[in-house]
């Protein structure tokens, strides 16, 4: 490449010479060695803290910091074993955090590789998808209305195009861009009315472009602060997990002052051993590894969704699904498979059958009378010429491929059925200009440029010979509006209001049938200017109709079905006709009895109360053709109703609808880059179904972060029992403070990890949406966790604990008579032994509770013999690993001192055997009993 002036100031084929490029596009071998020398197109990835930084950070934190103070308070208060081991809970929770938040950011990280960034670029000639990353300039792009701009470029074509730049200059509007050169070389890139940038966004029209700069070479990429690498914010879910967490911690610093006071004034232990206590106690509460563990659980359901096919930008939206209770979604390519087959042809009197099907241009055209030849062909051929999609057959590949709209490809593939030779049909008829398609008008427009070779088309059973043939497509009763004319048996003939409602019953004919219809209009012109939409669409003349069948998704009728189970409301709104939505509303099962169709007609007449009124009803909506403002009112008005909306949405209009509701779900596979960036989650097949399944692990998700929490707090009112006894029945405590930090490490890592990771139950959608205002630790979940499960793992303890005093011949009296030696220190050796025993048992005795409990908390609803004890192998895996700490604890002679156990009687083992079932029975019972209520 040569040195220049400035790429704006460059006419087109200057631009092909100067980036030594052409028309054509690159060749593979060109692209490779430019690859080589300029690097692929992306940014370097931004700085981040290094992993021993963010180590550190679980060290600060605020319940870390708690821990800390409370560890230095019994280092002062002389007791250093329990400094030392509230520090290596503190140790021992920042590294088993920092792992869990490192998986939840590496899963997230790869969810981004699923999805690459695509760019439609002409290589070898040929128009081709390729990753963005292997841009390079030279490479000639075409835009669309939709994609983003992925390198700095020049226009060398556009129409009615014009760009979202807003990431760069802030400019709130779209801007509009020309490939005119400008003359004024001292000017900043930006300014330049003929340059896209990358970074930026086609808001309307097309164009053709060549990269110029690529990477870090670009505008976006010199701009520093861009390319900053920005913090995830927290999910809503995790946001109330920190509050809860802070109300515990909360509750744990009362529950220490309380003991302190209590110990001290009542039970008349003296003041260090009061304060030991106390801060055992507020270490026993405070829930250090609650919120990686609700990360873990979250990242969790997203690779889970992920692999089924759904991929979540934002992590809130994961919670959001659980509460969602309306699903406004579109029609073409999300209830139905966006495979586009024209199925008939319609010219004034007569149907035309074609046959075939998919993108392969196998079939014929059933024209009965060979007098028709020439209008089947008129129609084709401008259907044909007034498209942006390609049609590719790869080498060696029995495959053709479609880029661009699956609709415009139809065209092309029937067209080819005719034996169109279009490449030869563009040559002889240049397109000269082109009014794109836009939500409102519901058409697309093109001027034609005669070269002076026959193209073979005729009209009135002439050729055509003026300089310049236009064609419009789209919407037929719109393009039957901009018409005066209609071809007939080879004739034209004035538009009668006969056969205008002609066109409409042949329309409406084939749309109840569930096709989508187009209608196509044409115009001869001895001279014409560029002209806006406005005056080039009018005085036309009316050819035909082309009839075409995107069934439904076979699986979609089963996921609308779950919808309804679920409680959740489905509304198709479509911008298509009302009577081809309803055609497929019905097939589906949305449109069961009597269907409501709202146009978007209907909807301008209605005001905010009537639609509300409307929207009452809560099956068999449908809403056709309604505009991009109608779709996004119509989210608002059922927000405004208390609903959590979730829409789904594929083009750059719909951004505004998705932004707005609850969830926006996009489509990877047929959705604009903008509608993209503005959704929360990305179906990459673009399926109805995909949906259904992300709410549903939506659903397990909440609910499985409501399992954890439950068998967390059910262990730490199962620690603060013993403190309750020795208060109020002046006995010993039946657990020291090592013993109660054991139990947190023993008990609340693994297997709380494990419920965290549970599959959703069955029947999950059988049940109503959850309400967003409900809580996460609401009064159901406190009463089950601490009044219920976790009073009776205290229970359990306590028992054990004066079992064996019993069994050596103390009674309470007794035992009561020894309680101050015992906190002094000062009993016999063998009364220690006995209470070091003690302690032990309750200390077991409590873990093999919640061993009952992690299989208990495993469903709020669902008895465990129907989930089965082996479905969730994580959970096997947290019992053998905190059986071998406790073990560990009881039998190793270090430990053993450390956390004042001694080893149990075979009787003792087999007593602790009844723990587990003891609990989880218990819950069996209360499942049973809140069932038959």
């Amino acid at each position: 490449m040569v040195s220049h002036s400035p790429v704006w100031t460059l006419s087109t084929q200057e631009v092909y010479e100067t980036l030594s490029t052409s028309s054509q596009g690159l060749s593979e071998a060109e692209t490779a060695i430019r690859i080589k020398h300029y690097g692929f197109n992306e940014l370097p990835e931004p700085a981040r803290r290094s992993l021993f930084l963010r180590f550190t950070d679980q060290l600060t934190h605020f319940m870390a910091l708690l821990l800390w103070v409370a560890g230095t308070l019994a280092f002062i208060s002389g007791t250093p074993e329990l400094g030392w081991a509230i520090w290596a809970v503190i140790w021992i929770n920042a590294g088993f955090s920092f792992w869990q938040e490192f998986q939840a950011e590496q899963a997230l990280a790869a969810l981004n590789k699923m999805l690459p960034a695509k760019a439609k670029v002409y290589r070898d000639g040929t128009l081709c998808e390729i990753a963005v990353r292997e841009m390079v300039p030279g490479d000639v792009m075409e835009l669309e209305e939709g994609d983003r701009i992925s390198a700095d470029a020049r226009l060398v074509s556009a129409q009615s195009l014009y760009v979202d730049v807003s990431v760069l200059t802030g400019e709130s509007l779209p801007v509009a861009r020309n490939a005119e050169p400008v003359v004024t070389e001292k000017m900043r890139a930006s300014e330049a009315s003929n340059l896209i940038f990358a970074g930026s966004t086609v808001s309307a029209g097309r164009g053709l472009a060549v990269v110029y700069a690529t990477g870090t070479q670009t505008e976006f990429g010199q701009v520093a602060h861009l390319t900053a690498n920005l913090k995830r914010e927290p999910s809503t879910l995790e946001v109330q997990i920190n509050r809860v967490v802070h109300i515990i911690t909360a509750i744990a610093l009362g529950m220490g002052i309380l003991v302190f006071l209590l110990t001290h004034l009542l039970v008349g232990m003296g003041t260090k051993e009061s304060f030991i206590f106390a801060i055992g106690i507020i270490v026993a509460f405070v829930p250090e590894g609650l919120l990686p563990t609700v990360t873990l659980a979250l990242a969790i359901g997203v690779k889970r969704m992920a692999k089924r096919n759904a991929l979540v930008r934002r992590l809130s939206a994961v919670e959001t699904l659980s509460a969602t209770t309306v699903i406004c979604t579109d029609k073409t390519g999300t209830l139905t498979k966006n495979e586009m087959t024209v199925r008939q042809l319609w010219i004034p009197t007569d149907e035309i059958e074609v046959t075939g099907a998919g993108y392969e241009p196998n079939g014929e055209i059933r024209v009965k009378n060979p007098r028709q030849e020439s209008q089947v062909k008129l129609l084709l051929a401008g259907s044909a010429l007034c498209c942006n999609a390609r049609l590719n057959h790869p080498a060696g590949s029995s495959q053709w491929q479609e880029i661009g709209d699956p609709t415009e490809a139809a065209l092309l593939v029937v067209a080819l059925k005719k034996g169109l030779n279009l490449e030869e049909l563009q040559h002889q008829l240049p397109r000269k200009q082109e009014i794109p398609f836009d939500s409102r008008r519901r058409m697309m427009s093109v001027v034609l440029e005669r070269t002076g070779e026959d193209s073979g088309l005729e009209l009135e059973s002439k050729p055509l010979t003026a300089p310049y043939l236009i064609f419009t497509k789209g919407s037929p009763l719109d393009v039957l509006q901009h018409c005066q004319q209609i071809l007939k048996d080879g004739q034209i003939e004035e538009l009668s209001a006969a056969e205008r409602a002609e066109v409409t019953t042949a329309n409406d004919a084939f749309a109840s049938r569930g096709y989508r219809v187009l209608g196509v209009a044409t115009q001869q012109k001895q001279e014409i200017q560029p002209q806006n939409a406005q005056e080039l669409e009018q005085n036309l003349i009316f050819v035909g109709l082309v009839a075409m069948i995107d069934p439904p998704r076979p699986e979609v009728a089963d996921a609308i079905a779950k919808c309804h189970q679920a409680g959740i409301q489905v509304t198709m709104v479509t911008g298509d006709y009302g009577l081809t939505a309803e055609a497929i509303a019905r097939k589906i099962g949305l449109v069961n009895g009597k269907a409501r169709v709202v146009t978007g007609e209907d909807m301008g007449h209605l005001s905010d109360a009537q639609l509300r009124q409307i929207l009452h009803q809560k099956s068999g909506l449908v809403f056709a053709r309604v505009m991009p403002e109608q779709k996004l009112r119509l989210v608002q008005a059922y927000i405004a109703m208390g609903h959590i909306v979730a829409v789904t949405g594929d083009g750059v209009n719909d951004a505004p609808a998705l932004r707005a509701a609850n969830i926006g779900i996009a489509m990877g596979m047929s959705g604009t880059d903008v509608a993209r960036e503005a959704a929360d989650i990305v179906l990459i097949d673009d399926n109805f179904a995909t949906i259904v399944s992300a709410i549903e692990q939506g659903r397990a998700v909440y609910q499985n972060i409501r399992k954890f929490i439950t068998y967390i707090l059910s262990s730490n009112m199962a620690e603060f029992i013993p403190f309750l006894a020795m208060v109020f029945l002046k006995i010993p405590p039946a657990l020291v403070i090592l013993q109660i930090l054991a139990i947190d490490l023993g008990t609340d890592m693994l297997p709380a990890l494990a419920l965290g990771a549970e599959q959703p139950e069955a029947g999950i959608l059988l049940q109503p949406p959850r309400k967003k205002s409900k809580p996460l630790l609401d009064k159901s979940l406190l009463l089950r966790a601490y009044c219920f499960l976790g009073l009776l793992e205290g229970l359990a303890g306590m028992i054990g604990f004066l079992l064996v005093w019993w069994a050596n011949g103390y009674g309470i009296t007794e035992l009561q008579a020894i309680n101050s030696a015992i906190l002094a220190h000062s009993a016999t050796a063998t009364q220690m032994a006995i209470y070091h025993q003690a302690t032990t048992v309750t200390l077991a005795a409590i873990v093999a509770c919640q061993d009952g409990n992690v299989f208990a908390c495993r469903s709020e609803r669902v008895s465990i013999f129907h989930l089965g004890f082996f479905s969730n192998r994580l959970i096997w895996l947290g019992i053998a690993v905190e059986w071998a700490l406790i073990l560990s604890i009881i039998y190793v002679a270090p430990l053993q001192k450390i956390f004042a156990t001694a080893p149990l009687a075979p009787v003792q083992w087999l007593m602790l055997l009844l723990c587990p079932p003891l609990i989880l029975m218990a819950d069996e019972l209360r499942k049973r009993g809140s069932l038959s209520v």
